[in-house]
This record gives structure tokens, sequence and C-alpha cells, in this order.
């Protein structure tokens, strides 16, 4: 008789265990609810982002620039990377910011003549701040899908700096060009969920243009994602970042002109 009652008490206990995690997974969804009370996430991520870029000297086209993540990683000085959003109801505001300090030191040789031959020092420095900046609004929310619109700005600020030094001498050379620009944008955000479950897609997507030296730019994000708490999912992501500029519109200034970052992007996101 014990037996039978230790049994019975057994798969009681696994049937409450079951039921219990079938309805804490039904709890567990990626799907942010919308809800008339703050709601704040923040989002500190890694971007290992390529750079494909053709310049532009004094109003002639370069030949096109490519920059590796293994070359950026070797030579990042400084650098941060971190998106937020504050939501009450369906209105939201959100932010991005992208900064890094590139900078590589070296010397080479340099033979002007047969017989003369000396070193140039040289330190190439590129600083670059990219910030977004948005309202949104939900428009559908359900069990399986959060869909924004987005209308808000982008501003980036680039700055090439040149410096050598001949080995040996005081003789110094330092040549600097800056791209800084503001531009409306215009898009959508949001989630889908995989199946019912804690996994989930996330997509962004932005275009502009007008502003300052842009004829056009344009964001895309897309990838998967888990939410391991109420309180923080993780996800995995393609993005890439676009940037027409006209150099015309700034007497020939115009340092970059159609520049590509895009990589793989890893995030943490913390709901509070």
């Amino acid at each position: 008789m014990n037996k039978k009652i230790s049994a019975a008490f057994l798969f009681v206990l696994v049937i409450a265990s079951t039921v219990s995690n079938a309805y804490a997974d039904e709890a567990l969804t990626p799907i942010p609810k919308i809800s008339n009370e703050w709601t704040f996430d923040v989002t500190p991520y890694v971007w290992g982002f390529n750079i494909n870029s053709t310049l532009n000297y004094k109003g002639k086209y370069l030949n096109t620039a490519d920059v590796t993540m293994n070359d950026i990683i070797s030579n990042l000085k400084s650098g941060g990377m971190i998106a937020g959003e504050a939501r009450y109801g369906s209105w939201g505001i959100m932010a991005d910011l992208v900064s890094a300090t590139l900078q590589k030191t070296g010397t080479t040789p340099v033979t002007p003549a047969p017989g003369y031959s000396f070193k140039v020092g040289y330190k190439p420095t590129l600083q670059q701040t990219i910030l977004t900046g948005a309202a949104t609004y939900n428009l559908v929310n359900n069990q399986d899908t959060t869909f924004d619109a987005l209308l808000g700005a982008r501003w980036i600020s680039m700055t090439a700096t040149l410096n050598l030094a001949l080995d040996g001498t005081n003789y110094s050379l330092s040549d600097s060009k800056t791209v800084s620009t503001v531009d409306p944008i215009a898009g959508f955000k949001g989630r889908y969920r995989i199946a019912g479950s804690t996994w989930y897609i996330p997509f962004y997507a932005d275009i502009g243009s007008g502003g300052g030296t842009t004829n056009v730019t344009w964001q895309a994000v897309a990838g998967v994602g888990k939410t391991i708490e109420k309180w923080v999912d993780v996800s995995l992501v393609y993005r890439a970042l676009y940037y027409d500029m006209d150099s015309s519109k700034t007497n020939g200034a115009g340092l970059l002109q159609k520049t590509t970052f895009q990589g793989p992007q890893l995030s943490a996101t913390f709901h509070f």
C-alpha cells in the first residue's frame, strides 16, 4: 500500500511539475506587451563590422578602400556601442550609439634616389561616431509579432588624420579631413516569435536623405534571438549601414563617398 501511495504521489509531482513548466514556458515570451507604464531597455552590443568605402580627395575619386574586422580590432584604440529605448503605451523613444577610434603607428623605408634612404614614421587615425535617435509608435502587438514605425535622425562624424615624421629630424607633416552630417530617417523595427517559443527574429530597417552631404543613407538588421528570462534576452544579427555622400555639397571636401559598414552583431538586451 505504501508503495502505491508513494507511486501515486510521485506521479502527481511529475504532472504538477510538467504543468508548472508548461505555464512557465507560456509566460516567458520574447514579445513585449503594451502597457500604460514606463518600460526601459538597455542593449550593450559588439558589432564586428568591415568597412568598404570609395574615397574622395580634393574632388578626385580614389580606389575603393577595404578595412576588415581583424584590421579594426587590431588597431582599435577606444570605442563603445550601446542602444536604449524607453516606452509608455504605444509610444517610445530610442537611441543607438557607435563610437570608435582607430589608430596605427609604424615606419616605412623611403629611397628617393640610389644611395639615399631614410625612414618615415606614420600614424593614421580615424575617429568615428554614429548616433541614431527616433520616436517610435507601435502598430502591431500580438502573441507572435510586435511592429513599430519610427521617425528620427542619424548623425555621423568621421575624422581622418595622417601624421608623418622624418626619422632622425624635426620635420613632420599632418593632414586631417572631417565629414559630418545629420539626416532625417524613417523606418520600422520589431520582432517575430518563432513557433510560439522563446526564440524570435529581430528586424530593423530605415532610410533617409537630404541632410548635409548625404544623397542617401540606409540601415538594415536581421537575425535570431532568444529570451533567457523576462529581464534579459540575447541576439545575433547581421547589420549593414550605408552612406552615399556628395562631395560637391562641401566644395570638394567630402572624404567618404559610397561607404558600407557591415558585419555580425552580438547583443544582450536588459528589460526594466
